[in-house]
C-alpha cells in the first residue's frame, strides 16, 4: 500500500478548489505550483517580480518543510514566467542564490499569464524524502 501525506498552508483557496500544496507518495513529493501569497491569502509584491520570486520560494520552502526536508531534496522545478524576456535574467540571479550548490533539473517556461493579472511568475517542483 502507498504511503501518502499531504501538505497545506492553509488558505482558503486549498479547501474551496480541493487541492494540497504538497503530496508525498513513497518519498515522492510533488509540489503544487507556488506563487507570490501571505499566509493569509494576499498576493504579495504587485509588480514587483524580485519581492514576487522571493515571496514564492518561501512558499516553496514552506512546503517542503512540511515534509521535513529542504531545498537540496528538489529534483525538478517547473518555472513559469510572464514576460520572460524581462524577467529570465533577473530570476537567474534568484534562482541561483536560492538553489546554492544544488543543481534540480529545471525547465522555464513563457507564459502569456497566470492565474492572477499582477502574478510574474509561479513555481512547481518534485522533491524527494530520502
Amino acid at each position: 500500500m502507498a504511503k501518502v501525506t499531504t501538505y497545506n498552508h492553509g488558505v482558503a483557496w486549498e479547501e474551496a478548489y480541493g487541492t494540497s500544496q504538497g503530496r508525498s507518495v513513497n518519498g515522492a513529493i510533488y509540489i503544487s505550483g507556488q506563487f507570490s501569497h501571505d499566509m493569509q491569502g494576499a498576493f504579495v509584491g504587485v509588480g514587483d517580480f524580485e519581492a514576487q520570486t522571493r515571496q514564492t520560494l518561501e512558499n516553496l520552502d514552506r512546503v517542503l518543510a512540511g515534509f521535513d526536508v529542504t531545498k537540496s531534496n528538489i529534483a525538478h522545478m517547473d518555472i513559469y514566467l510572464a514576460n520572460p524576456r524581462e524577467h529570465f535574467e533577473p530570476f537567474g540571479i534568484l534562482f541561483k542564490e536560492y538553489v546554492g550548490q544544488h543543481r534540480p533539473a529545471a525547465t522555464l517556461i513563457g507564459v502569456t499569464g497566470l492565474a492572477f493579472p499582477e502574478q510574474l511568475i509561479e513555481i512547481r517542483a518534485v522533491a524527494h524524502t530520502d
